[in-house]
């Protein structure tokens, strides 16, 4: 093969062909993607540029991880590295680096992966509006919830085969209370009216509203309907009007005693802290986690003692739902008095209480959960990646390289959860402060104040 037809072969094997010389200076390149080539601006615009200085930061140690393998001629392993473009915009290639017996010099193959993060953009585009889109939907539910809930009259959805209650406002379960169906609930005589009317509904649509006596009291009501589809099953939406002045309608105080009583009986821990941090009041759920024979003991105990695998997690905590509003889903663990311990997740809020602010927390137990992959994992090698590269990649580079990765995530946790206050985060990790400012600069997530480095 002549040199011509060598080159050309070269040029074929990736986008882009770069020949360095020993100081990793680019000596020649030549192009198999005519885009990635106008992209770059060409030839010309390379030659002569060293290929440390043409990357991005981030990518800098790769660059040398991957000429220091081929010079000691290990297999070409490909690394991802963003090249900095003439305009400066970052293009990412992959590229992989061999070194040619006896000239000192290495060829590095690099294949265009723009495509593949303009993929991956439009993709996380997709989810933040899938995201945004779940979040009116909720808020609209909330809304509709809130009216159902708010009437003064009886509500219900029933199911049109059965005639099962499926929901009911609180001015239904007055009226309703515990019996075993819809009809039972009307006068007897009123009963073929009512089927009637709901098979009118359930043909047609829609049926004029009916005057129906209720059973027990024997009050007058209106009754009305419409029919919803819903997954190819039918539901009935049934309205109660009261006659005259006898609409009871749905107080405060009684959601409020409703409210009061969910929480007692919830399963998931409920407390409520002061400003000073200590425990106001508990549930009976938060006892049994914290191993209290009643509320007494827990009062005017520090959460910390309880909450959080240090106590600078609870400080972390107050000062997100202080500083940016709740915090949903912190996941942390409960200490129990007799030393037991159970994977909790925590959401917390404050809320004034007589003009002091005050916090509540709900704790949820889930030790028993399935173990799901984090979304953070996807970032780590997976298991068969690793296994394939056994053999072919020193056990000394694969532990460093998925050190660092698990180390690097740990770091911008800590930050991210400590509003980037780095003594907080670095008390945390249980490192130095000037320790973590040596691994902040090693990968690149932030650089340290001189004055904090003094």
């Amino acid at each position: 093969m002549d040199a011509e037809a060598a080159s050309r072969l070269i040029a074929a094997a990736a986008d882009a062909t770069l020949v360095l010389d020993g100081d990793g200076v680019i000596r020649d390149m030549a192009f198999g993607n005519a885009d990635l080539a106008a992209a770059l601006g060409g030839r010309k615009a390379w030659v002569g540029r060293a290929l440390i200085d043409s990357v991005a930061e981030d990518s800098r140690p790769k660059v040398q991880d991957m000429l220091a393998g081929a010079a000691g001629h290990e297999a070409p392993r490909w690394r991802h590295l963003n090249l900095r473009g003439m305009d400066g915009v970052s293009l990412p290639l992959l590229c992989a680096a061999n070194q040619v017996t006896g000239s000192g010099r290495s060829v590095v193959f690099a294949r265009d992966l723009r495509l593949l993060a303009s993929l991956q953009q439009r993709l996380v585009e997709a989810q933040q509006a899938m995201e945004r889109e779940y979040g009116r939907l909720r808020q609209a539910e909330t809304r509709y919830r809130l009216l159902f809930q708010m009437s003064g009259e009886p509500v219900l959805v029933l199911d049109a085969a059965s005639l099962r209650v499926l929901e009911a406002n609180l001015a239904a379960d007055r009226l309703f209370g515990a019996e075993p169906s819809f009809l039972d609930a009307f006068a007897p005589e009123e009963r073929p009216k009512i089927e009637a009317l709901l098979a009118a509904v359930r043909s047609a649509g829609t049926a004029e509203e009916r005057r129906v006596t209720l059973a027990g009291t024997g009050r007058e009501v209106l009754l009305s309907a419409s029919l919803l589809r819903h997954e190819r099953s039918a539901l009935f939406l049934v309205r109660l009007a009261y006659l005259g002045a006898e609409r009871e309608p749905v107080t405060a105080a009684a959601s409020s005693t409703r409210l009061a009583g969910f929480v007692e009986n919830t399963p998931d821990a409920f407390v409520l802290i002061g400003a000073d941090a200590r425990i106001i009041t508990a549930n009976p759920a938060f006892l049994d986690l914290a191993e209290l024979p009643n509320e007494a003991q827990a009062r005017g105990e520090e959460l910390s003692r309880f909450l959080g695998r240090q106590s600078i997690e609870l400080d972390v905590l107050l000062a997100q739902v202080r500083g940016r509003g709740p915090v949903r889903l912190f996941r942390t663990i409960m200490r129990g008095d007799h030393g037991s311990q159970a994977d909790v997740e925590v959401s917390a809020v404050s809320v004034i209480d007589g003009g002091q602010p005050c916090f509540g927390f709900t704790i949820r137990d889930i030790g028993t959960r399935p173990a799901q992959q984090p979304e953070a994992a996807a970032a780590l090698p997976a298991a068969g990646q690793l296994t394939d590269l056994v053999g072919r990649v020193p056990l000394k580079e694969l532990v460093r390289e998925a050190t660092d990765v698990i180390e690097k995530l740990a770091i911008e946790a800590a930050l991210e959860l400590t509003g980037n206050n780095r003594a907080s985060a670095a008390e945390m990790l249980g490192l130095s402060r000037q320790s973590l400012y040596v691994k902040l600069r090693r990968y690149g997530i932030g650089e340290a104040d001189a004055d904090e480095e003094g």
